[in-house]
Order: structure tokens, then C-alpha cells, then sequence
């Protein structure tokens, strides 16, 4: 096992939308990354951030997405993290190198990003599908970024992202983000929850559109993570573009989300699993 061993290890699933650079509000274009979406968040005519860093061995997809939007030679201003699951940071040791960018994310996640600590290990006893099975193979060993990696400043800014604010939603992990900017009400929801059935093989590979709770086989809070659910439907957003799937919008997200909220229960939580409290 290697230090970086959660951004080194390729993991050979995809879906139907891998590949795809797609404009999904003003400003924001995401791509999917095999199974996981990126988002490319442009602040100016010059100006961009990039949130999330994808699968491992993505690097080279996600810099040249990145070129066609902004430029040759285009690089982002900062990276924020929404968390530091594999599949989020698979390729920021190597974007840190061809960019030279600050790195964010939240304070309590920074251990699992310092090499501090490590993640619990994925519950692959969780019901709901093939990938919920096999996730017992994904990395959950945490990542040393050391100095190029910050804390997002408390008070829910970004400095360079203005118009833009940052809501913990813990749950799936202890430091998730979300972004929010207020005046269109466009989110970046991260895995707070997600708009497929991340644990079904088969929803994963169709990308079925289904709102979900944040992935079950790596989510170890429940009660935090319908907080944080919802706090995010409270903010009645006109737009969500989460981790994984397809971004859901107007009429289509403002009941869904209810419905989550509503049934979090059985919608989200397992039935049964190591990281699910008796009461639930």
C-alpha cells in the first residue's frame, strides 16, 4: 500500500455518461468521470474553479475538459473538495502539479486529506445492488495533500468564489460541502445526496435518474445526513448538480427533494448494515 494508494488505484466502472463535458447552468459545465461528476465554475472571463477532482487516473480528461472550455494552458484559480472520498480526489496530486492551486475543504475533513486519519471502511453488507457488493474493494485510506490543502474560511465563504457560499452537510462524511449560489439558486450538492442509485450497478451504468441519499456503502452518519438533506431542500434550489448522476431542476427537484426529506427512511437508509443505529 502506497501513501497515495486512494488516488492510484483505477477502478474499471463507468456509466453511459462518462466523457460527457455538459453546460448545466449559467457558468457551470460538470463531467462525468467514469461514475463521478466534476464541475468547471467560471467566476469571470478569466476566472474559474474547479470542485472535486474525480476517479484515479483521471487527470488527463479532466485537464483537457478544462482546455476546451477556458483555454490551452487554462488553469483553475482554486480546487474546492465537497469531501475526500477516492472518487472525488482520485486526481489532485497530479492536477496540483500541472496547476499549482490552492486546495479547500472543510476543517473536519482535513485529517482524512493530512494523512491524519483514514475513512471507515465501505459496508458492502448494505442492500441495493451490485456496486453496493463490490464496495468493499474501494480505497478508503485518507490522502496527504500537506501544505497545498486549506481550510475553507468559517464563515461560509469562498474568496474565490464570490456569489458563491459553502453549507456544511455532514453525513456521508464528517466534513462534506455543499455550494450554493444565491442568486439563481443553483447547487453543487456533492454526495449529500445524489440523483441515481449509486449502489445498483445497472442505474449506475443507464444513469436512471432517481433522487437518492448520499451512497449507502460509504455513508456512516445517517442522522446527520437527513439534517443536511434537509437544510438543502430548505434552501428550495432551482438546479442541483450532485456527484453522481444527471442534474435534476425545477419542478422535478423541488418534489423530489420533498419526497426525500419525506421517506428519508426508506428511501436512503439501509435496512441493515454496520453504519445504520438500531433506531433507525
Amino acid at each position: 500500500m502506497t501513501e497515495h494508494e486512494s488516488t492510484e488505484r483505477y477502478m474499471p466502472i463507468t456509466s453511459s455518461t462518462s466523457g460527457m463535458l455538459v453546460n448545466a447552468a449559467e457558468g457551470i459545465h460538470y463531467l462525468t468521470v467514469q461514475i463521478v461528476n466534476v464541475c468547471f465554475v467560471t467566476i469571470s472571463q478569466d476566472e474559474w474553479v474547479l470542485v472535486d477532482a474525480g476517479m484515479p487516473k483521471s487527470a488527463k480528461k479532466i485537464i483537457e475538459a478544462a482546455e476546451e472550455l477556458y483555454g490551452e494552458g487554462a488553469r483553475p484559480h482554486a480546487i474546492i473538495l465537497t469531501h475526500g472520498h477516492f472518487d472525488h480526489v482520485g486526481a489532485i496530486f497530479e492536477l496540483i502539479e500541472e496547476w499549482n492551486v490552492p486546495v479547500y475543504a472543510h476543517s473536519l475533513e482535513l485529517p482524512y486529506l493530512t494523512g491524519a486519519k483514514n475513512y471507515p471502511e465501505p459496508d458492502s453488507t448494505v442492500e441495493g445492488g451490485l456496486i453496493a457488493k463490490f464496495s468493499s474493494m474501494f480505497p478508503n485510506e485518507g490522502i496527504n495533500l500537506e501544505t497545498h490543502i486549506q481550510p475553507l474560511p468559517s464563515d461560509g465563504s469562498i474568496i474565490e468564489m464570490p456569489g458563491w457560499k459553502w453549507i456544511h452537510t455532514p453525513g456521508h462524511t464528517p466534513g462534506h460541502i455543499s455550494l450554493y449560489r444565491e442568486k439563481d439558486g443553483a447547487l453543487i450538492a456533492g454526495d449529500a445526496f445524489v440523483t441515481v442509485k449509486q449502489e445498483s450497478l445497472y442505474k449506475v451504468l443507464t444513469q436512471e435518474q432517481e433522487i437518492s441519499g448520499p451512497p449507502r456503502y460509504l455513508t456512516t452518519d445517517w442522522d446527520s445526513a437527513l439534517n443536511s438533506v434537509r437544510t438543502l431542500e430548505a434552501l428550495k434550489p432551482s438546479i442541483a448538480i450532485t456527484g453522481h448522476g444527471i442534474p435534476m431542476a425545477a419542478g422535478t427537484l423541488e418534489n423530489s427533494l420533498l419526497t426525500l426529506v419525506r421517506d428519508f427512511e426508506q428511501i436512503a437508509i439501509p435496512e441493515h448494515g454496520k453504519y445504520v443505529n438500531d433506531e433507525n
